[in-house]
């Protein structure tokens, strides 16, 4: 499974782990997804999608389908 947010496009993003002595080794920072059901009341259904948590909250601000549309997206670029 992809760890990218299907919404806002996160990715793990990559950087070091320094230790006390400062020697540098590559690590991947994960971005914080979870996959939810969220109910769509325009199509009386619920949708899975695997998104970041900022999407989430802003999904439970706005609603799903307002979000997309201030991002540019449709239900279909989603799932």
């Amino acid at each position: 499974m992809s760890k990218v947010c299907k919404i806002t496009g996160k990715r793990p993003r990559v950087a070091n782990n320094v230790s006390k002595a400062n020697n540098k080794t590559k690590r991947r920072q994960l971005p914080n997804l979870q996959s939810k059901k969220i109910f769509v009341p325009e199509l009386g259904k619920n949708v899975r999608i695997k998104l970041s948590v900022k999407a989430l909250k802003t999904i439970d601000k706005y609603g799903l389908l307002p979000y997309l549309k201030k991002k540019g997206l449709s239900l279909q670029d989603i799932m």
